[in-house]
């Protein structure tokens, strides 16, 4: 079984440290402008911060419940594939965020591609699971006949 779920479990625990950089960037940005919690207005520097980092967050489930379906259901080395670039196109959002507003616009439209590719596996891979284990129909088999 672990032979089947590492690589989504190594993505997984890279997107956890990603997420624990982010918020450390944020307590670093509120030390730096001097905002309290639990203020989250201040200068444009600190909420740019701020909302990348909240914005990404709200994304982490969504991604984490995608990884790991497309990976049992479709294939673990794509999923996980797409997985590192979804991480690194968050990375980038972050960076570009942190930088200007308009910065973040290429990345969030990549990773939201990737999370929609993620959707499309997972949902492939239980259609396929659904028919083979409830209908008995093979769709894989009846394809390359």
């Amino acid at each position: 079984m672990l032979d089947q779920i590492h690589l989504l479990a190594a993505v997984t625990v890279l997107g956890v440290l990603e997420q624990a950089y982010f918020f450390l960037q944020v307590i670093h940005a509120r030390r730096a402008f001097g905002i309290s919690p639990p203020k989250i207005s201040g200068p444009p520097e600190f909420e740019r911060i701020f909302r990348a980092q909240v914005n990404s967050s709200e994304y982490f489930p969504v991604f984490l419940a995608l990884l790991w379906q497309a990976g049992l259901f479709f294939h673990q080395g794509l999923a996980a594939a797409l997985g590192l670039l979804y991480l690194c196109s968050r990375y980038c959002y972050f960076t570009g965020y942190k930088a200007s507003s308009s910065e973040r616009l290429a990345p969030i439209y990549f990773s939201t591609g990737v999370l929609w590719v993620l959707v499309a596996m997972a949902a492939l891979g239980l259609l396929h699971f659904f028919l083979t284990h409830y209908m008995g129909l093979n769709v894989l088999q009846l394809l390359t006949v």
